[in-house]
């Protein structure tokens, strides 16, 4: 009896020995974090305050560069696809890196807003949660910074510009990042990143496995038919009838062509052709968007796109060009043991209420380039307070992020990031 008491005993001794050191360490992160409660606030609403748009972060990588350096993080780059930054945390033991990803540029949207942090450019808002992203991987470099002798590794920092996507004819975003060795020297073994959703209430943190964003193609079909007066239309090709009948067409790979459980949306959300009441024009350009959550499924699409619109131009005696934009997005896929693994370390941050699995969404990010190279997984932070009025979706004027979430993030992101280190020691 006694034997099978202390073995017990020994256990329990055994077991509370592991956990102590985690325990210790969460609660140094959240008493660091509380006090950065104001400072966290105050550096959101700056960067809310002083949007830019993609690929013209100037000011944001000013103010980026100027705190990290500030925290006395290690190799900073600067000027890394134009404006973003990559920077090093070195903890004080050796072991793996890992990386921490937010987006820095705002959108062509006009504040109405009327709060003390509206945008001061006009036409230009931070309607996408980046100042939120930018304010808590700060933070966590700010928190980090104070424990570098429990880091067992390196945290690469990685704030990106032109998320939203670069002006035509610029490179930038995620694969522009890593075209010039965001991941590299060293090399990242796996990336992580918050974005916001408003309808998420603020305190909780939503996770996917698997496929959690779609892919983004956004294609033309230039459709050339022959004018002529609209008293003689069999003298001539129409192709706004055309058009119209190719539109249909198109909705039928949903329907009909691709798997049915395979998610896929194809929206044209753009028609333009023809300049007078009684001429047939001689064209129609017709302008959408593409998303699946596969890459079979995005290729089989593409192929039905073009398939189709030929053959139904050509059915009216019209021809169809099919081109898609080389600013293209892959699905974002959260690596599985990587959520996984990553789900104690957020249930015990947040609670277990708080962690909820989320289903996929039809929204696409150019995180999915990191993805394509190493391991990373994407998590949702809420910001959403209806009793506060905050509920307006991403990519609206009526945006905004209820700033407790700022808290939540930081301490969130930190733990992760010591977890995975402390989880990969030795191997």
């Amino acid at each position: 009896m006694r034997s099978c008491l202390t073995r017990k005993l020994s256990l329990l001794l055994l077991l509370a020995a592991n956990l102590w050191p985690a325990a210790g360490r969460r609660q140094r992160v959240a008493a660091i974090t509380e006090a950065l409660r104001d400072s966290l606030v105050a550096q959101r609403r700056d960067f809310h305050m002083y949007p830019e748009l993609s690929n013209r972060e100037q000011r944001t990588a000013r103010v980026i560069e100027a705190k990290l350096r500030e925290l006395g993080l290690d190799d900073i780059r600067t000027g890394v696809s134009r404006h973003g930054i990559v920077a090093l945390l070195k903890g004080a033991r050796s072991g793996p890196v890992v990386a921490l990803r937010a987006d820095m540029d705002a959108l062509p949207i006009e504040e109405t807003l009327n709060v003390p942090y509206r945008s001061r450019h006009p036409g230009v808002k931070h309607a996408c949660g980046h100042d939120v992203h930018m304010t808590v991987a700060l933070g966590v470099a700010e928190v980090l910074s104070k424990m570098r002798d429990e880091i067992a590794g390196a945290v690469k920092f990685i704030f990106q510009p032109a998320e939203e996507g670069a002006p035509e004819g610029e490179d930038s975003g995620a694969a522009q990042m890593i075209r010039e060795g965001a991941l590299e020297n060293p090399r990242a073994a796996a990336i992580f990143a918050f974005h916001v959703d408003p309808l998420l209430p603020v305190g909780k943190i939503g996770y996917v496995v698997g496929p959690a964003l779609a892919s983004s193609d956004t294609l033309t079909i230039r459709i050339l038919g022959r004018g002529v007066h609209a008293a003689w239309p069999h003298q001539g090709i129409d192709p706004i009838v055309v058009a119209a009948e190719c539109i249909l067409a198109l909705q039928t790979i949903r329907s009909r062509r691709l798997d049915p459980i395979e998610p896929m949306v194809l929206s044209i959300g753009s028609i333009r052709g023809g300049n007078r009441h009684n001429i047939l024009a001689d064209e129609v350009r017709l302008e959408g968007t593409l998303r699946t959550h596969s890459e079979p499924g995005r290729q089989r699409a593409r192929e039905l796109v073009e398939e189709l619109a030929v053959a139904v131009a050509r059915a009216h005696g019209a021809q169809a060009e099919v081109k898609w934009s080389a600013r293209s997005t892959p699905p974002t896929v959260n690596d599985r043991a990587l959520v996984e693994a990553a789900l104690p370390s957020l249930r015990e941050v947040v609670g277990r209420e708080n962690l909820v699995e989320l289903r996929p969404v039809m929204g696409a990010e150019d995180f999915a380039f990191y993805q394509k190279h190493i391991p990373g997984a994407m998590f949702w932070l809420g910001v959403g307070n209806p009793a506060r009025g905050l509920t307006a979706m991403l990519h609206t004027a009526e945006f905004d992020a209820d700033e407790d979430a700022l808290g939540v993030g930081v301490k969130a992101m930190a733990n992760l990031l010591l977890d995975y280190l402390e989880s990969r020691q030795g191997r």
